[in-house]
């Protein structure tokens, strides 16, 4: 596990033990699902509502008729929780700085990242605040000029060392994005069913083939998967195709130092078309939307479903019915002869705020104080309780946390080593074809090699330009 987060998940973990062997408990955990799936294309405006009293009030100076939009993702019925917290921070905000003014748009997640920013990015007109991945969509953003350097307001408020890792917003050694959350990918699993069925969670490939087989001849499917969203589909994938060829593997592509076409890559795709041609993700999966995984999971219709913690919400709130309290957590099994780290996860610190260079200074005083508003300790902890996203600051307080996501917290603290995603790496471009690759090989069209082949040449276009 990189340094960052090692620190962050010990953090964590050491006083959520505590705090579990004290029998620490909080009636006030809202319990909305919080699928991260895609949802209607329609954009909504939202009224923020009353702030929160237990913050401290701000000393910001007076905003003398400051306008600033925001655009969030949070449009979901699973994304209440996430968008009232922001709608309260608003709400403070404005209360605190009289004649400033907030307006929030909502919009679906991937029509902003893969058509709405990006073009907007490219005319040179994006929103003033908004959400934004780290990584190679920030990169894009920054080597345009797009992006407000945010290094010298969180050195100004003193938050610069208060975050679990900026890895993924640092280009150049400044900062140009603040990270709402944290996330690790891994199977969750029903574990009333593993008993009834004489179960454990598998260590090795193998052992997850013969498990799979065992949870089939039951007459249940194995992994819940929803593939018409493709981004979906990359989160299992990704981490068989990093058991095969490592992270440096996926950051040769880029240089050219490795290719798709290479034996490993073409294996890891195997091992994944394996799964598929064993008929172990859901039937018809190619027809289902992302927030129907979760659900038949959570109905019994299958044993795991591979997925973000993001998800941990659903399967913690009332969603969850009998299995409330049933649901367990498992970093996914190392594979023979792969090169990359078998007891990885992927973990990482990737969505977040970005701001545009457009603004002036009156509304740069206003973004600083929307910042001292969300990245403070108090609401990192309503996020993590409310919304159960792991925190992307450093707690000092774990009361009532969720035993689903302490779980998930030792097994984060158990990896050798934490990696952030391939669409985070390469080109989006490049990202964009490998979903298309990996329905294909869900809908048993094409063969590994194929997909490799034309995913390959999507690589060299971008690599040249």
């Amino acid at each position: 596990m990189n340094k960052s987060l090692a620190v962050a998940v010990t953090t964590l973990m050491s006083a959520s033990l505590v705090l579990s062997a004290c029998g620490s408990s909080n009636g006030n955990s809202n319990n909305t699902d919080n699928a991260n799936g895609n949802a209607s294309t329609n954009t909504t405006n939202d009224t923020a509502a009353n702030a929160p009293s237990n913050t401290e009030p701000a000393n910001e100076p007076v905003a003398k008729d400051v306008t600033l939009s925001l655009r969030h993702t949070q449009i979901k019925e699973t994304s209440k929780v996430r968008l009232k917290i922001l709608q309260d921070v608003v709400a403070k905000t404005e209360q605190e700085n009289p004649g400033l003014k907030i307006n929030l748009e909502g919009i679906d997640e991937v029509v902003n990242r893969d058509q709405k920013l990006k073009a907007e990015m490219a005319a040179g007109n994006p929103p003033d605040m908004f959400e934004v991945f780290g990584g190679a969509d920030l990169s894009l953003y920054v080597k345009a000029g797009r992006m407000l350097d945010l290094t010298p307001i969180i050195e100004e408020l003193g938050i610069q060392d208060k975050f679990a890792s900026l890895d993924e917003f640092t280009i150049d050694g400044n900062v140009y994005g603040l990270p709402f959350g944290g996330y690790s990918e891994g199977v969750f699993y029903n574990k009333k069913m593993f008993a009834d069925m004489g179960l454990a969670p598998p260590k090795t490939f193998d052992e997850l083939l013969t498990l799979a087989d065992a949870i089939k001849a039951k007459g249940k499917t194995p992994f819940a998967l929803a593939a018409k969203d493709a981004w979906v589909n990359g989160m299992l994938w990704n981490t068989v195709m990093e058991r095969h060829v490592g992270i440096k593997g996926f950051e040769g592509l880029v240089t050219g130092e490795t290719k798709w076409t290479d034996p490993d890559f073409v294996a890891g795709f195997a091992d994944y078309a394996k799964l598929v041609d064993n008929d172990y993700f859901t039937k018809g999966a190619l027809g289902l939307a992302y927030a129907e995984q979760g659900a038949k999971f959570l109905k019994g219709d299958a044993a795991m479903v591979f997925t973000g913690t993001w998800d941990a919400n659903r399967f913690t709130g009332d969603e969850a019915g009998d299995l409330r309290g049933s649901v367990g957590y498992f970093s996914f099994p190392s594979i023979a002869g792969g090169k990359g780290d078998q007891t990885s996860i992927n973990a990482s610190y990737s969505n977040g705020f970005g701001f545009s260079s457009n603004l002036t200074d009156d509304q740069k005083a206003m973004v600083k104080a929307f910042i001292k508003n969300f990245f403070n300790e108090a609401i990192q902890k309503r996020t993590l309780l409310e919304d159960k996203v792991l925190p992307s600051m450093k707690l000092s307080d774990l009361s009532g946390v969720d035993p689903l996501i302490s779980e998930v917290l030792q097994v984060m603290a158990n990896a050798s080593s934490s990696w952030k995603a391939f669409d985070a790496i390469v080109q989006p471009s490049v990202g964009a074809d490998v979903g298309v690759g990996l329905q294909e090989l869900i809908g048993k069209v094409k063969k590994p090699d194929a997909v490799a082949k034309q995913i390959q040449a999507s690589q060299d276009k971008a690599n040249k330009q």
